[in-house]
């Protein structure tokens, strides 16, 4: 198999990464869709060494929507127990390979030895500069941005903020991204065409790529296949292609 050709020099920033497809392929199988879950863990794994070796600096994984609360109680479980066990398996690499993880979302809903885990990992691991990981988890855009508003909306209130000040960096200052770049990338495995709640505000200019993989499938190889496509797109956020190539060409220099 050929070996994927990527340029080393032009990266996406940050990659955000929609997991889906862990009881798709789990049915396909004859499996219970925990057990899909569990082969899903090794693909997180993977990925994430693949993104550190490459060199992105922000990874953003969709681990658990504010909508998967719906789903049977004995899933959800698992999903908690998975989450748990992949912070403390992963924290001796996190540190060696210098990864820093946050987490974003309502995670006040979380069990509380999941809260505690995430609150312990993302103080452990504050000071490295590796790479940054970020776990959506209990996560919802529409979620996101109302709790901004409602944040704003306070600020506004107690008058520490007039009304004609509110711009597009204010409300990204009071988003749980606040201080990381917006995706370059967002990568959606099995198939489906939707963004199902995630990072509404954050992706306006994101390039958006599919894949029909389901996610226990999506290894290395599938990644590095995610990031060429990316590169041989033109980025032109609004202008020409004239206009893009010239910028790309001054910042180059």
């Amino acid at each position: 198999m050929a070996e994927i050709e990527i340029d080393k020099e032009r990266l996406p920033r940050h990659v955000a990464i929609i997991m889906d497809g862990n009881g798709r392929w789990a049915t396909q199988r004859g499996l219970t869709r925990i057990t899909g879950h569990r082969r899903g863990k090794q693909s997180v794994q993977e990925v994430v060494e693949a993104a550190r070796r490459l060199g992105i600096e922000y990874l953003s994984l969709y681990a658990f929507s504010s909508e998967n609360w719906q789903r049977p109680r004995d899933e959800v479980a698992a999903l908690m127990r998975f989450l748990r066990h992949y912070l403390a398996a992963e924290m001796k690499k996190m540190m060696k390979n210098g990864i820093r993880l946050l987490a974003i979302g309502n995670l006040r809903k979380l069990p509380r030895e999941v809260q505690e885990g995430l609150r312990q990992t993302i103080d452990d691991t504050r000071q490295n500069t590796g790479m940054t990981v970020i776990l959506a988890v209990s996560y919802g855009g529409r979620e996101e941005i109302t709790e901004a508003v409602r944040a704003i909306a306070r600020r506004v209130r107690k008058e520490e903020l007039d009304p004609a000040d509110i711009d597009q960096e204010l409300v990204a200052s009071h988003l749980g991204t606040a201080g990381i770049p917006d995706p370059d990338l967002l990568i959606r495995t099995s198939g489906e065409m939707r963004i199902s709640n995630f990072l509404l505000w954050q992706i306006a200019y994101t390039e958006i790529y599919v894949t029909d993989t389901l996610w226990p499938d999506f290894r290395e190889r599938e990644f590095h296949d995610a990031i060429a496509h990316f590169q041989r797109r033109e980025r032109r956020f609004g202008r020409t292609g004239e206009q893009a190539e010239r910028e790309r060409l001054r910042a180059a220099h």
